[in-house]
């Protein structure tokens, strides 16, 4: 784990774009991939952010397809 966190950049979160999803302990996560202009959103729960994220052009992987993508 401490591998990859090596390889996370910091990101301050400069707007809340809350509510945006039904869960409010998921907007911590969606936040920060917003405004770190993330690639993708990884995440087992890829449900519960899909709609919030097309809007902000992000995309929601599991990590199994990340790790297919690698």
């Amino acid at each position: 784990m401490s591998g990859f966190a090596a390889l996370a950049e910091p990101v301050d979160v400069h707007y809340l774009w809350r509510p945006q999803l039904t869960d409010p302990k998921d907007e911590m996560v969606l936040e920060p991939a917003i405004n770190g202009r993330a690639y993708a959103l990884v995440t087992h729960n890829r449900w519960d952010f899909l709609t919030a994220a097309e809007r902000f052009d992000v995309r929601v992987v599991t990590p199994a397809v990340l790790l297919e993508r690698f």
